[in-house]
């Protein structure tokens, strides 16, 4: 599928695996030059090899979202090579410790706060300025559906991803009027790494959460990621676009 973008030059972190490399392949495929963010670098590297093989253009960049020099690096490594930044993913998470809240420990929440959280205003806290610099851009937060509704064994990611959903609303509120569009994206439950913890009749109970009666793909949450940073979501901006196979219909 085709999308046309404001831009050409892009990050997408936790960008080695997953939803994030299946949305660092898209954009790659759709003529976008691709910073590959990831804590694994050999992860990162992977996905740039294949982008490569098909045609497209990628570095990878050692990142952890956790800190905000790193935020502020993956930006650089975006200018030095591409020349300006244009389209951001901020993707990379981490599912915790699964603990209702009486039970959850100190660093055990922290830990889902600074990366889940903290970690996308310190990528919005570089990114903005190198857009506000190209005259605009397009920026897509990773949220969840546990950024709407609730759970009572995640409470930190729960927590955490509700506070993505208000900050790119307040986000978007601060910039659209210079040119950036933030929106978050709620996907369902997803067959990701994150899942890989998860014994085969918790899956299945998961699975039986979603009206459409399966887990979702990386590319289907690519697609709409793409589709919020493509100019066909021109008059997208502050929305939470939910897609989750029917899990919050209900």
């Amino acid at each position: 599928m085709k999308y046309s973008f404001k831009g050409n030059s892009a990050i997408v972190s936790g960008g080695g695996s997953g939803i994030g490399e299946a949305t660092a392949r898209l954009l790659a495929a759709n003529r976008v030059q691709v910073v590959v963010s990831d804590i694994d670098l050999e992860a990162a590297r992977r996905v740039v090899e294949v982008v490569d093989a098909a045609g497209g253009r990628a570095v990878a960049h050692a990142g952890n979202t956790a800190r905000p020099d790193d935020a502020q690096a993956a930006v650089q490594c975006a200018l030095e090579h591409f020349g300006a930044l244009d389209l951001a993913f901020n993707n990379a998470g981490i599912s915790g410790t699964l603990k209702p809240a009486g039970e959850l420990a100190a660093d055990e929440w922290q830990h889902v706060i600074d990366v889940n959280l903290s970690g996308v205003q310190y990528a919005l806290r570089a990114q903005i300025p190198a857009m506000l610099a190209a005259g605009g851009g397009a920026i897509v937060n990773m949220s969840s559906i546990l950024g709407l509704v609730g759970s009572a064994t995640a409470p930190a990611y729960v927590a955490a991803k509700h506070g993505v959903t208000g900050l790119t609303r307040s986000a978007a509120l601060a910039y659209a009027a210079q040119g950036i569009r933030i929106n978050s994206i709620h996907p369902g439950y997803i067959d990701t790494p994150l899942l890989k913890v998860l014994d085969e009749a918790t899956l299945a109970a998961l699975k039986g959460m979603h009206a459409i009666g399966r887990l979702g793909q990386s590319e289907e949450i690519a697609h709409a990621a793409c589709f919020l940073l493509s100019e066909g979501a021109s008059y997208m901006c502050g929305s939470a676009l939910v897609v989750d196979g029917g899990y919050t219909a209900a």
